[in-house]
């Protein structure tokens, strides 16, 4: 008996020895326990989501005109590419079809989707998750946040619940629910990877990155928390093949619903402009003007006759602030200036010499097309090229001439080559016009007094100019490199 009961015991120690051996840590169980189900956000969530399908005419001059006897006729048609009959046989409008997704915005029959779904649309047909289809107008559209409004006569409709994009966290679950590939209300779920990420030519919108499964097709789609609330739209992937590849874009439904609220009340989108031009701010960069941190967006150029020039901002202002929100970075700037209401006063809180100050500014109406970017221009160099100074920049005065043909009252000095491996953005034809230094700039008047105070400076520093190049003015931090003398 005895040895039977020891028997059990050791049986017992080695089965709790395995058993401890084999679980998982406490936080891991927490974490197995705490994946998300989507079944019920599907189920309340699905029924608001839609599929859209376009029809667009495309002209294309070249395609040949067959007859249907062509072998190459059933080629063409198989492609949808059987353009119609024009005047005198000649064959040249085609129709095309896509697909995209978007979401019900209110119960009278209000959708938001991508405006590149529905852009050159010659037919909207929305379908929704009961299969009723409707013929949507495309109420307007904004290419600048890629949002776009339709409208179909429908009343009751299920709606979606708006959220706000700001709480999200990286990290955090996400799911999306669209038609990729013609796969009507299909969800794929992921993460948030991170937020506020800007794009090439995209400075208006900080997209939501997430690594959820998004494809052509799940385009204008929404973006949903665990909460069932949109928190963007699906616009945009990352791809080298046409498919998902682990990087999808969201645009900020907040921003998105700044542009559908317009659209819905005046058909197009208006945004507000102050009249400067900005760069980033570096670490360099925020010393020469006596800044601890590099936050904010740094003028380098106001329009004349502008908002900001009537309201007193100077070039070499740092914006920190407009009406209490922090400018971070040079991106956030022409996001907060764009959301205003032209004919909106605000406050700038600047940065100047050193000091911090507010001062008022009318926010004016931004036009729909670009000003065509200016010309460059330079003067003509002296016949005797000068020596490279310590930064390795030949550098000499300019002339009347030069002088006035830049519009320039006094000052400016001509860079005529750099020499060797110069650590920043300077380059032959550009224009000193000042030296910022613990947050003062002096004029750079003469090549003389630019060397000079180059040449005082000390192994490994580093110093910022004002440059012009063209009709534009910029800041940049230049590094002693393989120029030094």
């Amino acid at each position: 008996m005895p040895v039977r009961h020891s028997i059990r015991s050791s049986a017992l120690v080695l089965l709790l020895a395995f058993a401890a051996a084999f679980a998982l840590p406490a936080g891991a169980q927490g974490r197995a326990a705490a994946l998300p189900d989507f079944t019920e956000l599907y189920e309340k969530q699905g029924p608001a989501v839609v599929s859209i399908d376009v029809t667009q005419t495309v002209r294309r001059p070249r395609v040949p005109d067959l007859s249907e006897d062509d072998p190459f006729y059933e080629f063409f048609r198989r492609f949808g590419q059987i353009p119609r009959r024009g005047p005198g046989g000649q064959e040249r409008e085609f129709e095309t079809q896509s697909t995209g997704s978007g979401f019900i915005l209110s119960g009278d029959g209000y959708i938001v989707t991508n405006a590149h779904v529905v852009d050159e649309s010659t037919e909207v047909t929305v379908r929704l998750s009961d299969k009723r289809e409707f013929i949507a107008k495309v109420v307007g559209s904004d290419k600048r946040t890629d949002v776009a409004l339709l409208k179909i006569d429908a009343k009751d409709l299920p709606r979606v619940v708006i959220g706000d994009p700001d709480k999200l966290k990286v990290g955090e679950w996400v799911v999306a629910i669209g038609k990729p590939f013609g796969l009507e209300n299909t969800m794929t779920a992921g993460i948030v990877s991170a937020k506020g990420r800007d794009l090439p030519q995209e400075n208006l919108v900080p997209f939501i990155q997430t690594d959820v499964a998004i494809n052509p097709g799940n385009s204008g789609g929404p973006l949903f928390n665990m909460k069932g609330e949109v928190v963007g739209i699906n616009s945009l992937i990352y791809s080298r093949t046409g498919g998902y590849m682990g990087l999808a874009f969201a645009v900020p439904i907040d921003i998105a619903m700044n542009a559908v609220g317009q659209l819905r009340d005046k058909g197009r989108v208006t945004r507000g402009r102050i009249g400067v031009q900005i760069q980033e701010l570096t670490k360099e960069s925020a010393e020469a003007f006596g800044l601890k941190q590099p936050n904010g967006a740094l003028v380098n150029g106001v329009e004349k006759d502008g908002p900001s020039a009537k309201a007193g901002v100077e070039t070499g202002d740092i914006i920190l602030k407009v009406d209490g929100r922090e400018v971070r970075s040079s991106n956030d700037l022409p996001r907060i200036i764009t959301s205003i209401r032209p004919g909106t006063k605000i406050t700038l809180s600047i940065w100047r010499k050193g000091t911090q100050k507010d001062i008022a500014v009318t926010v004016a109406e931004m036009q729909a097309d670009a000003a065509t970017p200016p010309t460059r221009r330079s003067g003509q160099a002296p016949k005797e090229k000068a020596k490279p100074n310590k930064m390795g920049l030949v550098l000499s005065d300019l002339t009347d001439e030069q002088r006035k043909e830049l519009d320039l009252k006094s000052g400016g000095v001509l860079v005529e080559d750099v020499v060797g491996v110069v650590r920043g953005n300077v380059q032959p034809g550009d224009v000193i016009l000042a030296i910022i230094q613990r947050g003062v700039p002096t004029e750079a008047k003469t090549a003389a007094q630019v060397n000079e105070s180059l040449a005082k400076l000390e192994k490994g520093a580093s110093v910022t100019l004002q440059v012009r190049r063209g009709d534009n003015s910029f800041y940049t931090t230049l590094k002693l490199g393989n120029g030094e003398q």
